[in-house]
C-alpha cells in the first residue's frame, strides 16, 4: 500500500500564491502531497478522474481552493468519502465572501470542512489535514504538538521583546 498523501486541487493557477502556505506547512509536517489545477466547471471530467485515481493511490484528504462560485470542494466531496477541506480564495468583487458561501453551503450528506477566506484558511487547511492524518499517526501527532509549543514560545518571546521596548518589563 502506498503512503498516505494530501491532494491539493486549485480551480486556477492564480490560487497558487494563496495556497503556497499550505504546501509549506505540509512539507514542515513531512506529509506527502500532490497539486493539481482543475476546475469543477471547465474540466469536470478531469477533476472526477483525478479524484478517483488519487483515492486509489492512497490520498487520505483533499484540499480544494477556489474563488468566486467556488464549487470545486463540493464537486470533489460528491465523488469521494475522504475528508474534503475547502479554502475560499479572497478574490473577485466580493473579496471571497461568495467563495466562502459557495464552499460552506453544502447539502446534507456531502460535507466540506471549510476554513477561513484566503491565506489564513490556506494555512489552517494544511493543519486540519495534518490533524486528520494524525488520528492514525502518532509521530505526526507529536510533530503537531511540537509545532504548537514552538508557536506559543515565539509569541511569548515577541511579547517579552515588545514589553522591553516599551519599558514595561
Amino acid at each position: 500500500m502506498s503512503k498516505p498523501f494530501v491532494a491539493i486541487l486549485m480551480g486556477s493557477d492564480s490560487d497558487l500564491p494563496t495556497m503556497k502556505s499550505t504546501l509549506d506547512i505540509l512539507k514542515l509536517m513531512e506529509i506527502g502531497y500532490e497539486v493539481r489545477i482543475t476546475s469543477a466547471h471547465r474540466t469536470p471530467e478531469a477533476t472526477h478522474s483525478y479524484v478517483v485515481d488519487a483515492e486509489k493511490r492512497g490520498c487520505d484528504v483533499f484540499i480544494c481552493a477556489a474563488g468566486l462560485a467556488a464549487h470545486l470542494a463540493g464537486a470533489v466531496s460528491a465523488i469521494t468519502v475522504k475528508p474534503v477541506i475547502g479554502v475560499p480564495i479572497d478574490g473577485g468583487p466580493l473579496k471571497g465572501q461568495d467563495a466562502l458561501l459557495s464552499t460552506v453551503m453544502m447539502p446534507g450528506g456531502i460535507p466540506v470542512a471549510t476554513v477561513a477566506i484566503g491565506s489564513a484558511g490556506a494555512k489552517n487547511a494544511a493543519y486540519l489535514a495534518a490533524q486528520i492524518l494524525a488520528t492514525s499517526d502518532e509521530e505526526l501527532a507529536q510533530r503537531l504538538r511540537d509545532e504548537r509549543v514552538a508557536n506559543a514560545k515565539a509569541i511569548e518571546e515577541k511579547n517579552s521583546k515588545v514589553q522591553q521596548e516599551l519599558g514595561l518589563a
